[in-house]
This record gives structure tokens, sequence and C-alpha cells, in this order.
């Protein structure tokens, strides 16, 4: 596929087409930024766990080197949601595409695939989400704390809601000594 005249409503149809069962709510966002009034351009859509580690191969199809950013994650009561944000044509004026795959993982067993084999910048990002959300990257390379003090006992994730949430050791010092 030729990126030189790539539109969002191409890429987006590309996935479509690709995965037609395992992508879903697609939306494009633009706007502007600026005194320029520069336009940037959002793509987001949510894609099925079974095909996520090949939708996310699929953005090699439009560069060699697609840009990744971050990875969000979000308690949602039974699910945790992932929100894996990347770029297209990042750097190239008027044609950098703001890509954001969501997926979500049940709560009772969090697993997701690493995608360090394909980005190995996202290792920081998939260590985060082990640690702070209780995640289970199968396959992460390097699978150690980075971001909760040592401390923490194991099964306790600051960014959950339930009862492996970090309320037990909240303590309030206004309510006793010092």
């Amino acid at each position: 596929m030729t990126t030189t005249t790539m539109k969002p409503e191409d890429v987006l149809v590309s996935f479509q087409k690709k995965f037609p069962d395992g992508i879903t709510q697609p939306r494009i966002e633009r706007g502007t930024s600026g005194t320029l009034k520069t336009e940037f351009c959002h793509l987001w859509f949510r894609v099925e766990l079974d095909v996520f580690k090949e939708a996310v191969r699929h953005l090699f199809t439009f560069e060699q080197y697609p840009h990744f950013a971050v990875t969000s994650g979000y308690d949602l009561g039974d699910i945790i949601e992932l929100v894996y944000h990347f770029s297209l044509f990042h750097g190239e004026r008027g044609r950098e595409l703001s890509m954001n795959m969501t997926v979500s993982l049940p709560k009772k067993n969090p697993v997701i695939d690493t995608i360090t084999d394909l980005i190995p910048g996202a290792l920081i990002s998939e260590q985060e989400k082990q640690e702070m959300l209780g995640v289970i990257v199968r396959g992460i390379p390097k699978d150690v704390r980075v971001f909760v003090a040592d401390d923490i006992p194991q099964g306790v994730y600051p960014w959950r809601r339930d009862e492996t949430g970090p309320a037990k050791l909240v303590r309030n010092l206004h309510e006793g000594e010092l």
C-alpha cells in the first residue's frame, strides 16, 4: 500500500477490510492547533483482543516504523481497557495521523500479548500496565518492577478500583497520631 496520498479514511478502510469483525466503533476526529491553524487528525477504534497483535502488525503496511507513544489504561469495573496510542507519518507536517486502538481485557483474566517484538519501545508502557493495573503481558522480555516500590505487596495495583487496589495501604494521617 502506498503512503504518499494516504488519508485517514483510507487507513481506516484498510483496517476494516483486513479485520471485518475485529474493528468496531471507528471515528475520525479533526481539528486545528496553533496560530497557523495546523490541521491534526485522530483515528480511533476498538479492536477485539484476538486480532489485536495483528492490528498492530498492520500498522507496518503504512510505513516502516510506526511511532508508538504510550498505552493508557483504565479499570472500568469488570474490564480493564487499554488504549494504545500510535502515530503514522510521525513528524511529517500535514500528514501525521494519530492512531488510537482500544482493547478490552476481562478483569478476571487480564492477559494480552506483548508488542515489544514489533515495537521494542513499548516495553516501559507494558511494564507500567502490569504494575499499575495487574495486566499480564504474555511474552514481555523484561518482567521486573519499575514503577511501584518494593515494599508494595504483590497483587496490589495502584490504578485498580477493587479489592486489589491500594485502599488497604492508604492511611489518613488526620485520623491518628503522628
